[in-house]
């Protein structure tokens, strides 16, 4: 519910939305999207999808309508070759891995968007070349978000701990932290991490970061923590940026100014 609420994660996201230059276009790398083929979103009005259950009325009563970019849809398929790519011109839309997220960063709806889906049937490798085929984009104005957590395993969540991180999710947490700013390409390694089981139940919230370390090492960049935390224990909220340093203070430090840890987000989560 990060899309309906004002916590330290979602004041963070408009902060980068109000501070970056505005990108042409969005591209989304979702981790609710996640199918079996390489598929991007080609309609010029994608329809905002409610893929969830559970949820208060006014989160299924959510609107973000965005409009498509068939012409970047067309730039992804030819950036990617040979690998193969679909237009996806009327199946998928816009997910709540997208719209939870953008609804911050771009309020207004403001900025085309498109989805590029998560290919469930190939291996880790593959999501890294993806994502280093994909980098061309940047330089011609395209914004690519990777949504997902870090940390996502909701079989561990513990409702008595909406600000805290297992021992087990910290540890994964910040050893992923340190790979990805000293060595993004070599991110495949936590594969082989003793909590890494734990952190990582499923790939699907893990690869699209995958696709931010890839942009990363072809930039050579070190790519920079927007905002750090968990939540329910065994979710992290840890989001990173490429080629974006987070606001100075007035005092001088490298943060971000953040409203307080207790100000939490409840279950929704994303980026």
């Amino acid at each position: 519910m990060n899309t309906l609420d004002a916590n330290r994660y979602t004041d963070t996201w408009r902060a980068f939305g109000a501070a970056i230059e505005r990108p042409r276009a969005v591209l989304v790398v979702s981790a609710h999207w996640y199918t079996n083929a390489t598929a991007v979103t080609a309609m010029a009005r994608p329809r905002t999808i409610h893929d969830f259950y559970g949820f208060p009325d006014e989160l299924f009563a959510f609107d973000y309508p965005a409009a498509g970019a068939p012409e970047v849809a067309q730039e992804v398929v030819e950036a990617v070759k040979p690998r193969w790519v679909g237009l996806d011109v009327d199946s998928w839309g816009l997910d709540h891995g997208t719209w939870s997220v953008l609804a911050h960063v771009f309020p207004e709806a403001d900025v085309p968007v498109v989805q590029l889906s998560i290919n469930a049937l190939e291996p880790l490798e593959y999501h890294l070349d993806i994502g280093r085929r994909l980098a061309p984009l940047r330089e011609q104005g395209v914004l690519v978000v990777a949504s997902g957590n870090l940390v996502h395993n909701l079989r561990r969540v513990a409702w008595d701990r909406p600000t805290g991180g297992f021992d087990w999710a910290r540890r994964f947490d910040d050893d992923l932290g340190e790979v990805i700013r000293d060595a993004p390409g070599d991110l495949l390694r936590l594969a082989e991490h003793g909590d890494y089981p734990l952190a990582v139940p499923t790939p699907d919230h893990f690869i699209p970061l995958l696709h931010l370390a890839a942009l990363a090492e072809v930039a050579g960049e070190a790519p920079e923590a927007l905002v750090d935390g968990f939540t329910y224990g065994s979710i992290s909220m840890t989001s990173y940026t490429v080629g974006f340093r987070p606001p100075v203070r007035g005092d001088g430090s490298d943060e971000v100014r953040l409203p307080p840890v207790d100000v939490v987000p409840p279950e929704q989560s994303n980026l």
